[in-house]
């Protein structure tokens, strides 16, 4: 059965999924992502590393699985092959992912998230949820192996990635893409404070995410991970000051009970005497 019978046509997430589907049915250089044959809501996509980094030589496949409220709701994002930045089986926290629905926008898609997972990589995981932080050596031996890396459901990666002369002619397919992507603002919001306006630029024929873009992301999600680190100290914070509490009031309690023994003693010897 196809795609189409399966599902109700009618639904914003599947007409948008349908159509995202088509967009990205030719790979690219830098990424690659479809849909199971089964599944609609569950995509398997592959990214290369980012060059002039220590993921410059790597291919990294994973898998995204949609909510039903998509595009109103942030998809998750899971990477499958060791690379060393993120565990592997496990819901990636990123400013574009489902950890953090309030930094979504309706107006991102499938190959911005995979764009921003190419940007995030090289940037410090600060002990976030699902990151790591190997050492560049580490990586790079990492990344010399994931070209072997084989998915049980697509195969080798090296393969799903189109060449560079391949890339050229998939422009077509991405220009409805570029123009919403040019034209529509993205805002960041931190729960400190509004990050600044981002536009997502695709002025390259293989798309690949301007430096200003970049940066504002990496940006972003620098935001993020303070706002963990702050939640996570105000939880340690807070946990000191109950055992504090409960040392005082301890100590406390010994204090009077050793007051009182010595009140009832002194009464006890009035008394004898």
């Amino acid at each position: 059965m196809s795609l189409e019978g399966k599902y109700n046509t009618k639904s914003p997430a599947v007409k948008r999924l349908m159509r995202e589907a088509q967009e990205l049915h030719e790979a690219t250089n830098e990424y690659h992502a479809c849909p199971l044959d089964d599944n609609l809501f569950e995509w398997h996509f592959t990214v290369r590393g980012p060059p002039s980094t220590e993921f410059e030589s790597g291919v990294y496949h994973g898998r995204i699985t949609l909510p039903a409220e998509y595009p109103m709701k942030p998809p998750n994002i899971i990477l499958l092959t060791p690379n060393g930045r993120f565990e592997v089986q496990k819901k990636l926290c990123l400013s574009i992912s489902g950890h953090h629905p309030e930094t979504w926008q309706p107006s991102w898609s499938i190959r911005t998230a995979l764009l921003a997972l190419i940007a995030f990589m090289p940037t410090p995981g600060n002990g976030t949820i699902g990151s790591l932080d190997y050492s560049a050596e580490e990586r790079q031996k990492l990344a010399k192996k994931s070209s072997t890396w084989k998915c049980d459901i697509c195969g080798r990666i090296d393969n799903l990635l189109a060449n560079a002369e391949q890339t050229s002619r998939t422009k077509s397919n991405t220009q409805a893409e570029e123009h919403r992507l040019n034209s529509s603002s993205v805002q960041f919001q931190g729960t400190a404070s509004s990050i600044t306006e981002a536009t997502l630029s695709t002025s390259s024929v293989d798309i690949s995410l301007n430096e200003g873009l970049r940066q504002r992301l990496i940006d972003s999600q620098r935001q993020v991970n303070s706002s963990s680190a702050q939640r996570k100290n105000s939880v340690a914070n807070s946990e000191q000051l109950t055992v504090q509490s409960f040392n005082n009031f301890f100590w406390r309690i010994i204090i009077i009970i050793l007051m009182l023994g010595i009140i009832f003693l002194s009464i006890r010897r009035l008394f004898l005497v």
